[in-house]
């Protein structure tokens, strides 16, 4: 059995700058004579494009990351449908690896306050252990109920029914600038948002390996989301 605390969120491959902005932007007065000119970074035009949120100008990209996360991570990611999709490792088609996640030492675990309104504290060293000693007792049980299952000849598909969400699963997600940006303004938690918003850490560390790519990749549409407020035009 294996324990782990991180997200993994690799860039696979990608067809994404900002000329593919401009570009796309520009059909719309040039027609046919639009055309890519890297030497063009388009500044202005990709501003204004954030600004008035005229959105599908940034659809003309494409992102795919594979994505090593807890389950429960997983499904949370998978809400997000516009401009998204998916493929994910089967446990009825493979034998799933005894691979689960426990919080690292700067998770805070305390909830405190009402719900839409709350904050999170540390917890004392007590709570702290009592969860890891919980978790290792939960995912030992559970990983080795499922090797018995499986020893016995029950279906891939009916053992992993004893498998908990923090076992860790994987899948390639693949996403357009646009749906990206939507997906960095919930699930990230930046001052500078004109919309506040309160992810759940473990989703947050994925959306902040996916950011950093993106910052890299198109550096002027990123700048102007900042600019104007990190939402999603």
């Amino acid at each position: 059995m294996e324990l782990r605390s991180d997200m993994q969120a690799s860039l696979i491959k990608h067809a994404a700058e900002d000329g593919d902005v401009t570009c796309a932007a520009r059909v719309s007065t040039l027609g046919g004579e639009a055309r890519y000119e890297t030497s063009d970074d388009g500044a202005g035009l990709i501003n204004y494009l954030m600004r008035d949120r005229h959105g599908s100008p940034f659809e003309h990209t494409s992102f795919t990351f594979y994505v090593e996360a807890p389950i429960f991570v997983a499904r949370e990611f998978m809400r997000h449908r516009a401009g998204w999709s998916y493929n994910e490792e089967s446990g009825r088609y493979k034998e799933l690896q005894p691979v689960f996640y426990v919080p690292d030492d700067h998770r805070k675990l305390v909830q405190v306050g009402k719900p839409g309104r709350y904050e999170f504290e540390d917890g004392t060293e007590l709570q702290r252990t009592a969860l890891s000693r919980d978790l290792y007792s939960a995912y030992s049980w559970a990983s080795e109920h499922y090797r018995s299952l499986l020893s016995r000849g029950i279906a891939r598909e009916v053992a992993r029914i004893v498998l908990p969400v923090g076992l860790y699963t994987s899948f390639y997600a693949t996403c357009n600038a646009r749906s990206l940006m939507h997906f960095l303004s919930l699930r990230t938690k930046n001052s500078s948002a004109k919309v506040p918003s309160f992810p759940q850490r473990e989703i947050e560390m994925v959306a902040e390996s996916m950011e950093e790519q993106f910052k890299k990749l198109m550096p002027v549409t990123y700048a102007a989301f900042n600019t104007h407020g990190r939402i999603a035009p």
